[in-house]
């Protein structure tokens, strides 16, 4: 059962393709694989929404697919920027509409997928009209940080914004800086202005499919890819990438700042690898709590389901 949603049409209408089939979930449950199957049934051509494969050098830590991957199926919104490069949800959604725009014209479908909640939103929905970004605030609140600690700050917005507040977590610095920028530069809070933006039309007609497995299972998977991308080269990946400050958002990337905190000396190897595992399976969990707010999204379990891409797929044979 694919389930229903009002913006779930047929792929044809009138001759023009409006579908946007999304493959979203967590971390590690088994997208790509997924997605290869279904694009090369249905002639498909993928669109990463995934904040860290935009980065150019960032291969092995961000799980980007194989060169045979590449290959057998077109990717769009990979190698984007280099890590020391300024990269906005406003950057991709322009550079994603663009892809889409092109798949379409060659009469082929458009396949995202990936688990960065902000970019898919900011893609399928739009951005919320806030005001611009005031580069001496941010750079203001972020010395404060730096003193004080993420936390000072996430207790300030707790005071200003509590919706705000649950939403973001603790050590998420820049999305506290920004909802603090938003409340200090407009006098409204980010939540308010979220709940109007959420309330509009989606900007593409859509059908949202999630994937999951029961969470010991995931968890598994999670610490093999860490084990893999160890052995693949991982640590030689992020000690040439080393050179680059270490504020940058790219350098704060699952597995890459903790590998850089061992080149730091400040902890052991063994440390590392097991503080990226925990922090990829609590990032695995945001991701889940994220899109399973999302109505539109209808959840697969993977380990029950025989043949998903026969599932997803079967939403075309009509």
């Amino acid at each position: 059962d694919v389930g229903e949603h009002p913006r779930v049409l047929p792929l044809s209408v009138r001759g023009i393709v409006l579908l946007l089939l999304c493959i979203l979930g967590p971390t590690a449950v088994g997208k790509t694989e997924l997605a290869l199957r279904i694009a090369t049934r249905l002639g498909g051509e993928i669109v990463s929404v995934d904040s860290r494969q935009i980065y150019c050098r960032m291969n092995i830590g961000t799980a980007k697919p194989t060169p045979e991957q590449l290959e057998l199926v077109p990717h769009h919104m990979i190698n984007c920027v280099m890590p020391d490069e300024a990269f906005s949800a406003a950057d991709y959604q322009e550079g994603a509409d663009e892809a889409i725009g092109q798949i379409r014209q060659r009469g082929n479908v458009p396949i995202l997928v990936g688990g960065a909640g902000m970019y898919f939103r900011a893609l399928v929905d739009g951005l919320f009209n806030g005001p611009q970004a005031d580069p001496i605030l941010r750079q203001k609140l972020r010395q404060e940080a730096e003193e004080l600690g993420s936390q000072h700050l996430h207790r300030r917005l707790e005071t200003i914004d509590p919706d705000a507040a649950e939403k973001i977590h603790h050590n998420d610095l820049i999305r506290i800086i920004r909802a603090l920028e938003v409340y200090q530069k407009c006098g409204k809070r980010i939540s308010e202005l979220r709940q109007q933006w959420e309330s509009g039309e989606s900007r593409y007609m859509l059908a949202a499919f999630g994937l999951n497995r029961p969470r010991a299972e995931l968890y598994q998977r999670i610490e093999a890819r860490v084990d893999q991308m160890m052995d693949d080269g991982l640590l030689d990946e992020v000690r040439a990438l080393s050179a680059y400050r270490r504020g940058l958002h790219a350098m704060n990337c699952l597995g890459y700042k903790e590998l850089l905190a061992y080149l730091d000396g400040e902890c052991d190897l063994d440390e590392a690898v097991q503080l990226i595992k925990q922090n990829t399976r609590r990032f695995a969990k945001r991701q889940l709590t994220w899109f399973g707010k999302d109505k539109r999204i209808n959840w697969i379990d993977l380990s029950e389901c025989p043949s998903p891409e026969d599932t997803i797929i079967s939403l075309f044979s009509s």
